[in-house]
């Protein structure tokens, strides 16, 4: 397990094994949580890159529009 440090100013380096293991690039957006005493970091994706995401998903037993409301 990678260990980090809370600097004074309240930043972490996120260790370069971890880094590696997902992609991760410079000015990305994280959407940070916090529960049970753990930080969890879900990156902020554009709604575009979800685009085909859901091909082939079967479409039987979704309720009808009039029924959402």
């Amino acid at each position: 397990m990678a260990m980090t440090t809370i600097s004074p100013k309240f930043q972490i380096v996120i260790p370069t094994g971890v880094r590696k293991s997902f992609t991760c690039v410079l000015s990305s957006v994280y959407r940070s949580s916090k529960k049970v005493g753990v930080i969890t970091l879900v990156p902020e994706l554009p709604l575009q890159s979800l685009q085909g995401s859901l091909q082939g998903m079967s479409k039987t037993g979704l309720r009808e529009k009039q029924d959402r409301l």
